[in-house]
């Protein structure tokens, strides 16, 4: 098995309904994106999946939470922005990019960072 892991970023705004809290008010992050991915086999030329292209599709997924509220993207207009969200967001969305492009290979973990010392990783079952 095979592991490849790439990094992203995207600035945005949220808050957290129903939070008792200061996280209640809308507040942003500069998020850091973590994303791997696992696979068995490689290709004719010896990759699982060409670094490149694994990073346009997770930019591409980034980019619609970029410079955005959160709370105004479908599904988090009615779904909790909350770091658990985001990250099963982005690997879903992943996923579906993925299917197209290298349906072998699966999604390991995808780990956002909210700041420096706060992160949740989803790793899909």
């Amino acid at each position: 098995m095979y592991e490849l892991t790439i990094e992203g970023s995207f600035a945005s705004a949220h808050q957290l309904r129903g939070y008792k809290g200061k996280c209640e008010n809308l507040h942003g992050h500069n998020w850091r994106v973590e994303l791997t991915v696992a696979g068995s086999e490689l290709n004719e030329i010896g990759l699982l999946i060409d670094f490149h292209d694994l990073k346009r599709i997770l930019k591409e997924v980034l980019d619609r939470l970029d410079h955005k509220n959160i709370n105004d993207v479908k599904p988090f207009n009615r779904e909790n922005p909350s770091s658990e969200n985001i990250a099963r967001f982005i690997a879903l969305e992943i996923e579906i990019l993925m299917n197209n492009e290298a349906p072998d290979l699966q999604i390991a973990s995808v780990t956002v960072w909210e700041s420096a010392t706060s992160r949740c990783r989803y790793i899909p079952s």
